[in-house]
């Protein structure tokens, strides 16, 4: 009965939200009515609604439901649950092996399924080559396929999975599965039409230390390496990509610059238009390497890449003159030198398409920004975070300069009240302004701004803010129950202890002295809060006792 009423919660408002003409009421007894069908005002238009819905219009309405909504519903009836075997489009399943009888048969009902995920443990075993080989033909509309723990998979099962040859598969994804280079290499090769593939976690990939090689060339167009420790085995793969276009490889260890210099040996260079490298061991060679190979690269993510400079980033700007997004975090190993000013210079002065510029720890100066100004009319969003270099007058400069500007971030920088206003009264494109761990921002300025600019969504977290009525609750505590010691009995006293905290409530918001400055991010500060909060309301129950408690 709860299941019942619950798929009908769930599908009356998948139903309103799927614009289904018709009155609809729902009665006491989870039954639907159609009003205005002719039975008037009674109880004429009794009947099940769904049979005036064509399949297609039920259909509708379960792809607005969640995944244990539309099991639940599919248990309703026999037409339920045939409409929704055949237009559901995902799948989650455990695989774990003792599930693989029921497989087959599960697969078989739900026949159009286009993207399947098959999870497990790896602590427990999970379904084997037998398994996985027959997949493609159970579902033959398949076209994005994700493993992840399914550590009894071995290459045997990718090979013979791969000779069916899926005419849709497009999307392949492994994580921490117990296959190798050999199963890798026939599926890139076997699928016609596979372009999507990402890598987590395969340690048996990193230990057997075979590179993936590869006698003809691949259509591979993204390609997704995660936490890999073996850099090289990938060298083929990329030199024999055909029309390779983003490339992302992050918390993975080796040196990948020699890997990177390996898109020059594909023979057609130029096809990758996307690069993002984090927390990975990369220099200026690397950067060298990407300029020559990738002259139409739009997007640039160095994210920790150790061994970069201001060299490389300018043979990026010499070359990738289309270059619409530029995300830089830099790190500096054992104090060595990293991106400075001098590299986003060189980027705002060659890439006149910038359209999003994110700097991290790059000491920007009011150079730079007025460079990106004059050359970079297009700049529509901009973050700068962990630097001590962008104060209030930087951030003047930015109101007053960039007038295309949308979206703003400021992380981590000594800006205060002055540099919000001049925000405020700048930046006329401004559609949402994100101010993140600034002690000198207060709550007055971001109020204010926000009567200005009714229009600009202003996100600030609680780290920024300066906490003054909990925060000084035991100063004012101890300071009321001092100056209620001095009167007669415990009802004086009382109503001493509360005067004395309203009068100093009022007198909290003058003086700095007692304020308590969180310098976190939102959770962190929220979090502290509330162990603020109780360890006050204990202090105040511990106060609380020793006044009242006999001498």
């Amino acid at each position: 009965m709860g299941q019942a009423a619950s798929s009908s919660s769930s599908f009356c408002t998948a139903l309103a939200s799927a614009d289904v003409s018709g009155k609809v009421e729902v009665g006491s007894s989870n039954r639907w009515r159609v009003g205005g069908c002719g039975g008037g005002g009674g109880g004429g238009g009794d009947g099940d609604m769904t049979l005036w819905l064509p399949d297609e219009c039920l259909a509708a309405v379960f792809g607005k439901l969640s995944c244990h909504e539309r099991n639940t519903c599919s248990l309703v009836c026999r037409r339920w649950r045939a409409v929704d075997s055949k237009s559901r489009q995902r799948l989650v399943l455990l695989a774990r092996s003792e599930s693989w009888p029921f497989l087959p048969a599960l697969l078989s009902r739900f026949s159009s399924v286009s993207v399947l995920s098959l999870k497990c443990s790896r602590k427990i075993v999970s379904i084997d080559d037998q398994a996985l080989a027959r997949i493609p033909t159970l579902l033959a509309s398949l076209k994005k396929l994700k493993l992840k723990g399914c550590i009894d998979v071995t290459d045997d099962g990718l090979h013979a999975f791969s000779l069916h040859r899926p005419p849709l598969l497009a999307k392949l994804s492994f994580a921490s599965c117990g296959f190798g280079a050999g199963g890798l290499v026939s599926v890139i090769c076997n699928c016609p039409s596979l372009q999507d593939l990402t890598l987590k976690r395969l340690r048996k990939l990193d230990a057997q230390n075979v590179p993936l090689s590869f006698d003809r060339r691949h259509r591979l167009e993204r390609l997704c390496i995660k936490d890999l420790h073996n850099a090289r085995l990938f060298i083929p793969l990329l030199a024999a990509a055909k029309s390779l276009k983003a490339l992302i490889v992050c918390r993975s260890s080796g040196n990948w610059d020699p890997l990177l210099e390996s898109l020059q040996q594909g023979g057609e260079t130029g096809s990758v238009t996307e690069i993002q490298m984090e927390n990975v061991q990369m220099g200026d060679p690397g950067l060298v390497a990407i300029a020559a190979a990738c002259p139409d690269l739009e997007v640039l993510y160095l994210s920790r890449a150790s061994d970069c400079t201001d060299d490389g980033l300018s043979a990026i700007a010499n070359s990738c003159r289309k270059l619409r997004k530029l995300h830089i975090d830099a790190w500096s190993r054992f104090g060595s030198r990293t991106i400075g000013d001098d590299g986003v210079l060189s980027i705002a002065t060659r890439c006149a398409s910038l359209q999003e510029v994110v700097l991290m720890g790059i000491p920007a100066t009011i150079g730079s920004f007025n460079v990106l100004a004059s050359n970079c009319p297009a700049l529509e969003r901009m973050a700068i975070c962990n630097t001590d270099t962008v104060g209030d007058s930087e951030l003047a400069f930015i109101a007053a300069k960039f007038t295309a500007l949308k979206k703003l971030c400021i992380k981590n920088c000594p800006i205060s009240d002055t540099g919000v206003k001049s925000v405020g009264e700048g930046c006329p494109s401004l559609v949402k302004l994100k101010v993140k761990r600034c002690r000198g921002v207060t709550k007055a300025s971001v109020c204010q701004l926000k009567l200005q600019r009714c229009s600009v969504v202003v996100s600030i977290d609680a780290g920024s803010m300066i906490f003054e009525g909990e925060g000084t609750a035991m100063a004012e505590e101890e300071t009321g129950t001092a100056g209620g010691d001095g009167g007669g009995g415990a009802e004086g006293d009382v109503g001493e202890r509360t005067r004395g905290r309203r009068n100093n409530r009022r007198r909290s918001t003058s003086t700095s002295s007692t304020s308590t400055n969180v310098v976190c991010s939102s959770r962190g500060a929220l979090l502290l809060r509330s162990k603020f909060e109780n360890a006050l309301s204990l202090n105040r129950r511990s106060s609380s006792s020793s006044i009242h408690a006999p001498r």
